[in-house]
C-alpha cells in the first residue's frame, strides 16, 4: 500500500487548526502555534519511544494515546524554557510516571510544571488535554482510513505530532511567549 503523504499533510494541518481554534478559544492559546526547532527535534528523538507506548492504547484508550503527546509538549517547552542545556537530552522514560506510561499526565503536570493536583490550574490543564484529545481522536476516525493499516499508522503518529505541537504551544504562551513580526 501507497502512503499517500499529501493526505497526511493537510490531515495534519487540519487537526492543528482546530487545536490552536479550541486552544484560542479556552484561552490557553492566542491564535497561533507557538513553535521552535528544538522543541521539533526533542520530539523527533522520542517519537520512536513515545510510538511504542502509545500504539498499545488505541484500542482501550484512544484519547490517552494522543493526549500524553500533548502533555509531553508542555513539558518540553518548560524545560525549554527554564533550563534546556540539561534536559533537552533527557531520557523518554524519564517523563513516565510512578506506573510508567499510565499516570505520565500526572508527573508532568504536577512535578514538572508544578501544578497543585486538584488545583485549578491542574484542572484547566487537564480539561484543555482532554478536550484538544478528543478532537484529535474524532480527526483520525473522519480519515476513515482501514483499522490497523499502515495508513491508520500515520494518521495516529500525525496526530500524536500535532498534539506534541500544541501542548507544547499552549506552555510556551502560558509562559509568555509569543509571535512577534520583525522588520517591516
Amino acid at each position: 500500500m501507497d502512503i499517500d503523504k499529501g493526505q497526511l499533510d493537510r490531515f495534519e494541518q487540519r487537526l492543528r487548526t482546530g487545536l490552536v481554534e479550541i486552544s484560542t478559544s479556552k484561552g490557553a492559546l492566542g491564535g497561533k502555534m507557538l513553535e521552535s526547532d528544538d522543541l521539533k527535534d526533542f520530539w523527533k528523538r522520542i517519537e520512536p519511544n513515545y510510538m511504542a507506548d502509545a500504539v498499545s492504547q488505541i484500542n482501550e484508550y484512544p484519547t490517552v494515546a494522543v493526549a500524553w503527546a500533548a502533555y509531553i509538549g508542555m513539558a518540553a517547552a518548560h524545560y525549554w524554557d527554564a533550563d534546556w542545556q540539561n534536559h533537552k537530552g533527557d531520557a523518554y522514560e524519564s517523563l513516565y510516571g510512578t506506573d510508567g506510561f499510565d499516570n505520565m499526565d500526572d508527573h508532568i503536570v504536577c512535578d514538572i510544571l508544578k501544578c497543585k493536583k486538584g488545583g485549578n490550574e491542574n484542572k484547566q490543564i487537564v480539561s484543555l488535554a482532554q478536550s484538544l484529545a478528543d478532537v484529535a481522536v474524532s480527526a483520525i476516525r473522519y480519515e476513515n482510513v482501514e483499522p490497523q493499516s499502515p495508513m491508520a499508522f500515520y494518521v495516529f503518529a500525525r496526530a500524536c505530532r500535532a498534539m506534541f505541537a500544541i501542548g507544547a504551544a499552549v506552555e510556551l504562551h502560558k509562559l509568555g511567549y509569543s509571535l512577534q513580526k520583525v522588520g517591516n
